[in-house]
């Protein structure tokens, strides 16, 4: 049976990686995202049903909902969308981004989980597990200076999902985090330095290999098809050039001799 997935994000990134690879492995996908150009490019391209939607909107999501629901339902939400605004220390925070912030990666899936958990109870009921799979970040792990309104955003997405999880003990309801460390793709850190293309560049500079958004949307991929009764909790996927949040190589990786 052809499971069914609804993709948030799906215009760009790791979003629109995940619908292409979801797709490949023989889902029905429908992907979400604001831009209709770019859906409608994905969908004429892949077959990913496009529906559009500003997840900050409880009407919107409502209507998704609504829609999913007329049209066969749904086997997996995969979360992708939200997204950071600004490096601004606490004190210079801008109190306007940092509540898209949270509108954009807390509330957005609190709306997501209350509209379409009885799509996905059914969808349980009829093929023996559904899948609420959310993309957080190593932000939510770890502060830095600069990052407090995406960690503290992060943070409290991630929180959310580990109640859900508890919440939902005894059904046949898959809660997983997948937190990404560095992820090269085009749209993230521009967005997130208001456009500053040589800001975002300089970021990825010297590092060998840094994660692209297809190597996230295999792992995704990866939990939303393992066995139903196997649960990936939370998975930190990094580049190996970045052991920690704060541990960064620049410059080629090489094997050191023991006396270095």
């Amino acid at each position: 049976m052809t499971r069914r997935a609804v993709v948030t994000g799906a215009s760009s990134g790791i979003g629109e990686a995940t619908a292409r690879e979801l797709r490949a492995r023989g889902w029905d996908v429908v992907g979400v995202a604001r831009r209709a150009e770019r859906l409608t490019a994905l969908e004429a391209e892949t077959g990913v049903v496009a529906h559009v939607a500003d997840l900050t909107d409880g009407d919107a999501v409502a209507t998704l909902a609504a829609w999913l629901e007329e049209t066969g339902g749904v086997d997996a939400l995969v979360h992708v969308a939200g997204g950071a605004r600004g490096t601004d220390r606490v004190e210079d925070g801008d109190p306007e981004q940092w509540r898209w912030m949270f509108e954009a990666n807390v509330l957005s899936s609190q709306r997501l989980v209350a509209s379409l958990l009885p799509l996905l109870r059914r969808a349980a009921e009829r093929v023996g597990h559904a899948d609420l799979l959310f993309v957080t970040s190593t932000a939510a792990q770890t502060a830095y200076p600069g990052g407090a309104g995406y960690n503290a955003a992060k943070a409290g997405e991630s929180m959310l999902v580990a109640a859900l999880r508890q919440e939902l003990n005894g059904e046949p309801l898959r809660v997983i985090e997948i937190a990404p460390g560095m992820v090269r793709t085009e749209e993230f850190t521009l967005n997130r330095l208001g456009g500053d293309q040589s800001g975002a560049d300089k970021l990825y500079e010297g590092v060998e290999a840094p994660l692209l958004a297809e190597d996230v949307a295999d792992v995704i991929a990866y939990a939303v098809d393992a066995p139903g009764h196997v649960n990936l909790d939370l998975v930190t996927v990094r580049p190996v050039a970045q052991s920690a949040q704060h541990l960064l190589a620049r410059g080629p990786l090489r094997v050191r001799d023991a006396r270095d």
